[in-house]
């Protein structure tokens, strides 16, 4: 079963803090060749897309682009706060190995 990508609350909390609706911007979430391990991902805030995945929570958008979309399947996309610093992660089931930055992965 093709499930799309979950976003957890603390995401979407995030994008609350950062105003990122407030702006008209979303937080997008893409895959792309390259990286170490043969993927990575792009996040950034972006408008979103006709085209787009929009999942929506607590006021805040998460798009995700058709290309990514099956890379991304039944991923989540969750905030964390670390020593390393604050940042927005995938945890993806369908990566066989990723890397240390933890933006590069290869399915």
């Amino acid at each position: 079963m093709n499930l799309p990508p979950r976003v957890t609350d603390r995401a979407f909390e995030r994008l609350a803090e950062i105003g990122a609706a407030d702006q008209g911007q979303a937080l997008r979430v893409a895959v792309e060749g390259g990286g170490c391990s043969g993927f990575q991902y792009e996040i950034a805030l972006d408008a979103p897309k006709d085209d787009d995945l929009v999942l929506e929570g607590n006021g805040q958008k998460v798009v995700v682009d058709a290309i990514s979309l099956p890379f991304l399947e039944n991923a989540t996309i969750d905030f964390t706060e670390e020593l390393i610093g604050a940042r927005f992660v995938i945890e993806n089931p369908n990566a066989t190995s990723s890397c240390g930055c933890g933006t590069s992965f290869s399915m």
